[in-house]
Order: structure tokens, then C-alpha cells, then sequence
């Protein structure tokens, strides 16, 4: 990925709140501070629920915090939704297919728009 974003901005939020790992893990029902310490250094991906909680308690939305991993995402589901507009176009003509493929074409980032 060619992008400049962080996967997160867990630490950035945190720091600008005041907050230490201990507290965000008090926050989060945690006995200690190595898994906030984990997301902070881009260790691990957090579950949906602690993404959800990191969101909440940082009054932040999940794209923002996550925007690197968000733009990871998006580009690697684009390149799949474009292998399957091929296959498509190849295979069928049915209505059904149309219908999917006007779909993926909304999904497909544009080649210019990759870095």
C-alpha cells in the first residue's frame, strides 16, 4: 500500500486525551497494558467490539482511527470486486449479472486512483 496513513491512530488519540495505556485498558475491561501497547505498535488488529470501544471512548469514528487499515481494506476488497467484473463479463448476460456488475463497478477503486 502506497499510502502515508498509519493502520491506526490509537496512540495519537490517546496521548491527545491525556490517557495512558493503563487507562485505556481500565476502559476496555483489560488487567494491564500489553494489548493496548500491541494495537499501539501495530502488533495486532483489534476484534470489532474493541475497535467499537476504542471509538467510543476516543469520540472518534472508526474510520478515522483506523483510516490506514480502512484504505488496506477498500483496496484489497477493489482488486477482488475487479477480478470478479471479469469473470463476469466473460461468463454471463443475464440480468442478474448486469445488476452485479453495476454493483462492483461501484466498489472498484480506479487504476489511477492506486498508487
Amino acid at each position: 500500500m502506497a499510502s502515508h496513513k498509519l493502520p491506526n491512530y490509537i496512540r495519537h488519540h490517546r496521548k491527545r486525551l491525556g490517557l495512558s495505556q493503563e487507562d485505556v485498558a481500565f476502559l476496555l475491561g483489560w488487567n494491564g497494558s500489553a494489548q493496548t501497547s500491541r494495537y499501539e505498535h501495530f502488533c495486532r488488529i483489534p476484534t470489532l467490539r474493541t475497535a467499537l470501544a476504542l471509538s467510543y471512548i476516543f469520540q472518534s469514528s472508526i474510520h478515522e482511527l483506523f483510516s490506514g487499515e480502512k484504505e488496506e481494506v477498500e483496496e484489497a476488497v477493489s482488486k477482488r470486486a475487479q477480478i470478479l467484473e471479469e469473470q463476469l463479463q466473460r461468463k454471463s448476460s443475464s440480468r442478474a449479472a448486469a445488476r452485479k456488475l453495476d454493483f462492483l463497478k461501484s466498489i472498484i477503486i480506479p487504476k489511477a486512483g492506486r498508487l
